[in-house]
């Protein structure tokens, strides 16, 4: 048992698929995290410029500046000789597996870790690091969204218009795009072939 003093790191993880609240979610811990007078550093990655860049926006219009970073190397920079109470990554699928590392890192040091992030891939497979990080995290928050199709509580997501203009293409994973490319599905409804 330990018997140090000292701040409480943790990694706390909201996923789900698209649509579900996930950025909402985050936005709505770093607004309270602020009120109670804490430091906070939100982070999302210089893929998405959905909403423009420097933003963490939510479906619903709420949103906050952010810092954005091209991977863990920039995030590790962005907080080299800093100490934040709370560190916020957004679109954290998009980090790759290094993202276990640098979180469960910040953790140890004591600086509680929000990462917020697609936990299925469009073909409903597991979209690594968010599964790793739901492994180690001290609490995880799963969201569903709203089938398109049903209106049944969605766990999914698929693409409906694949190489949409503006899209951009990430390596091994999704295109970054919204509503005009994506669908949310239940299970009955994916079409996964």
């Amino acid at each position: 048992m330990r018997t140090e003093t000292g701040p409480a790191g943790r990694i706390e993880v909201v996923c789900g698929p698209m649509f579900a609240g996930k950025s909402e979610e985050l936005l709505r811990r770093v607004r309270r995290a602020r009120l109670a007078g804490l430091e906070v550093t939100v982070v999302n990655h210089a893929l998405d410029e959905r909403h423009g860049t420097g933003t963490v926006s939510s479906h619903t219009g709420q949103s906050t500046e952010s810092h954005m970073a091209s991977g863990v190397p920039a995030l590790l920079d962005l907080l080299a000789g800093r100490a934040p109470d709370l560190v916020a990554v957004d679109e954290a699928q998009f980090f790759g597996p290094d993202l276990l590392e640098a979180a469960t890192e910040l953790a140890g040091r004591g600086i509680v870790v929000v990462v917020a992030g697609l936990s299925v891939t469009f073909d409903a497979r597991p979209f690594e690091p968010l599964p790793a990080l739901m492994a180690v995290a001290e609490s995880v928050t799963k969201l569903t969204a709203v089938c398109a199709v049903c209106g049944r509580d969605a766990a999914f997501h698929q693409r409906v218009r694949a190489g949409a203009v503006g899209d951009a293409m990430v390596p091994g994973a999704e295109h970054v795009g919204g509503i005009e490319s994506y669908q949310a599905r239940c299970r009955l409804h994916l079409e996964t072939s």
